[in-house]
């Protein structure tokens, strides 16, 4: 009996067509055929690869719920030279348990709001669909209108790619954006499925065509603490080190912080 797809096994399925065909057949090995330049292989190439029948690596591709291991999936993710960030992404949404995923926003604890308001540079909280639970004066000082916005557009992707005050806060915005994009799909793979997650999607896709183009990408990375840089309204350029860390009593928020350099 075939087992139903899934969200997060076509997720799967669209993630491997796409590092396929966008790999260099010389990289591997392999001449050019009279049907493809050097771009691409063929779902029997990876399986082959691989070490894995044709028949299986396609049903996967296909987004088929059928059993796989670390092991096989490790074997795929070498011949595609897929990242460490982008393996962990195949192996979860491979995983056969789904994960308990609570679609409801986050709360602010209120023992971590007076965490950000004890700090002296611009601070905010993140729920896992990136809805902005908290933040303090300083990160409102950089962000001024982040108290007026209605709380269903209290989101930071929402904002990277609907508000043009946040844009113009960017001077890097292209490069943020991607990068941003990129780890919010490594974090909330396995959640896209759920009902606030999908619709976040859902609704950026037909509002911005930025990130309609970003979407279809499908880029993996990881979070790592770096450099940004903002244009400030009053200040001009700053630049601040970008870190964030997770709580042990509230792991489904994520403290950001923009220290000053």
């Amino acid at each position: 009996m075939i087992r139903p797809r899934t969200p997060r096994r076509e997720q799967l399925g669209e993630f491997l067509t796409s590092r396929r065909r966008g790999m260099s057949r010389s990289a591997v090995g392999l001449p050019p055929t009279t049907r493809r330049s050097d771009a691409g292989l063929s779902r029997e190439e990876i399986a082959t690869l691989a070490g894995v029948s044709a028949t299986w690596y396609t049903w996967l591709e296909q987004g088929r719920d059928i059993n796989v291991s670390r092991q096989v999936l490790a074997a795929v993710a070498r011949v595609l030279d897929l990242t460490a960030a982008e393996t962990d992404y195949v192996i979860a949404l491979a995983e056969r348990d789904e994960p308990a995923v609570d679609d409801e926003p986050e709360g602010m604890p209120e023992h971590l709001q007076h965490l950000l308001d004890a700090l002296t540079f611009p601070a905010f909280a993140v729920a896992a669909d990136w809805a902005i639970a908290g933040w303090n004066a300083g990160y409102q000082w950089l962000y001024p209108r982040i108290a007026a916005l209605e709380p269903g557009d209290r989101n930071l992707l929402w904002l990277v790619y609907t508000d043009p005050g946040l844009r113009d806060l960017l001077p890097d915005w292209e490069q943020d954006s991607r990068r941003f994009l990129a780890e919010f799909r490594a974090e909330s793979g396995v959640r896209l499925g759920a009902p606030r997650h999908k619709a976040l999607v859902d609704r950026l896709r037909e509002a911005s065509p930025d990130f309609r183009e970003q979407w279809a990408e499908l880029a993996i990375e990881r979070f790592a603490s770096r450099r940004r840089t903002f244009r400030h309204a009053q200040d001009g350029l700053l630049t601040f080190e970008h870190h964030r860390v997770v709580p042990d009593d509230a792991t489904g928020l994520h403290l950001v912080m923009y220290v000053p350099v």
